[in-house]
């Protein structure tokens, strides 16, 4: 099988779980980083699946991979080839076909709980029609609309978008909002880094904290959490892999 198609867009930004559960099943992957300034394919059929990961810049920016991105999403449509997205990720999807990205009124930064709003859709996707809500990480300041065609089934207190389906004969799109490929390692990195918690400083000062977290919540009981997650993230990642061109 072609390999699936891994676009990271920052240093620090990796593919996490995601390519732990690729490996775990003998799929094979390629890395592209447009950041670093690898050329975005112009064909899709070289891929049988294409991930989108996330990144701390918005898909508004002026950054000449983001519409070679854009063309390679509505092209690997066009050719049946499934397309995942992660955060930045869902959002590039989701500006591909045609919705906006906007500034969200909060920025959600921590764990926080993500609910059921399509039971049918979940009970598909989640693989269990009992579940009512998730525990995911997330680090977004931006939200998508829903594209044509796109269905919603999860969303949080602050975010009403979390996760959407474009559901074709034979495959579907996945756009997140949230991150469900953190790791421990991931999460620790991100704590760590001056940048990324700058962030979480101003974002507190300017609205009481609401939705974001400090380093010392994203941290507690770490390596429970992302065990918890990472395993609605396998079946969210086990449905999406049924799609894949052979």
């Amino acid at each position: 099988m072609r390999p699936v198609a891994i676009f990271q867009h920052a240093v620090d930004v990796e593919p996490g779980y995601f390519q732990t559960w690729l490996d775990s099943r003998g799929i094979a992957s390629q890395k592209i980083e447009p950041y670093r300034g690898e050329p975005v394919p112009i064909d899709p059929r070289a891929f049988s699946g294409i991930c989108l990961m996330g990144g701390p810049m918005s898909v508004n920016d002026p950054l000449p991979w983001i519409n070679e991105e854009l063309r390679l999403v509505r092209a690997a449509d066009a050719a049946g080839i499934p397309i995942i997205g992660h955060c930045l990720g869902g959002q590039l999807i989701a500006k591909a076909f045609g919705a906006p990205v906007t500034r969200h009124e909060v920025k959600e930064i921590g764990w926080g709980e993500v609910r059921v709003t399509d039971h049918a859709l979940a009970a598909r996707w989640l693989d269990d029609g009992t579940v009512q809500s998730v525990e995911m990480f997330q680090w977004h300041g931006d939200t998508f609309a829903l594209p044509p065609q796109a269905k919603n089934f999860l969303a949080s207190s602050f975010c009403a978008r979390q996760a959407y389906v474009m559901e074709r004969d034979k495959y579907a799109h996945l756009g997140m909002q949230f991150h469900c490929e953190m790791t421990p390692a991931l999460i620790r990195a991100w704590t760590d880094d001056r940048t990324w918690l700058e962030e979480v400083e101003v974002e507190r000062r300017r609205n009481g904290g609401a939705g974001v977290q400090d380093a010392e919540q994203m941290l507690e009981r770490v390596e429970e959490r992302c065990t918890a997650m990472n395993r609605v993230a396998a079946r969210l990642y086990a449905h999406w892999s049924e799609g894949l061109v052979r």
